[in-house]
């Protein structure tokens, strides 16, 4: 039986990776019959936020024999970043689990995600879009231009500093 078979869908394949979509509510089924297909090495669980579109989950697993890998990705919505949590399959993806929910805000439905990476002060999710980093518009970018920047725009005498990238617009000290 091949992966396509077992999981009844055509795959892709990206940078010689293997890639599957899964339905969020099919998520830990489709990891365990990928897991039992031979892909058994828990390699990474991550997010990417696609802003309007909600969360990106994708999940890679090896197999050890073969030598090759496979990505599972599963879309979640904004307004209900959950997906089931694979803790009970893979015993390395509870750390994976507790930073994704840290960082992104994604929650796994059957794990208590505890803080992590942040202190328990920390307020919001850093690696979310909207996320304003607030250093880069308290200090100055160190080098000697700003990233984007080109010797010419260097010659100016004065000119207004550009706001980092992804800082609101009147954000911060002026």
């Amino acid at each position: 039986m091949t992966l396509a078979d077992a999981l009844g869908q055509e795959l892709t394949t990206s940078y010689g990776v293997v890639v599957g979509e899964v339905d969020r509510t099919r998520w830990s089924e489709v990891a365990a019959v990928v897991r039992d297909q031979g892909y058994s090495f828990f390699d990474l669980l991550t997010a990417v936020d696609l802003e309007a579109d909600g969360f990106e989950v994708l999940l890679r697993l090896w197999d050890p024999v073969r030598h090759e890998g496979v990505v599972l990705r599963t879309r979640c919505p904004r307004d209900d970043a959950r997906v089931p949590t694979l803790t009970p399959l893979f015993a390395g993806a509870g750390w994976h689990e507790r930073a994704t929910a840290e960082l992104f805000g994604v929650a796994f439905d059957g794990h208590d995600t505890a803080r992590l990476l942040l202190p328990e002060s920390f307020a919001g999710h850093p690696l979310r879009k909207e996320f304003v980093l607030a250093a880069r518009v308290a200090k100055r970018w160190p080098g000697a231009k700003e990233p984007g920047e080109s010797e010419a725009d260097l010659a100016t005498p004065s000119r207004r500093r550009p706001q980092p990238p992804g800082v609101p617009t009147g954000w911060g000290p002026p």
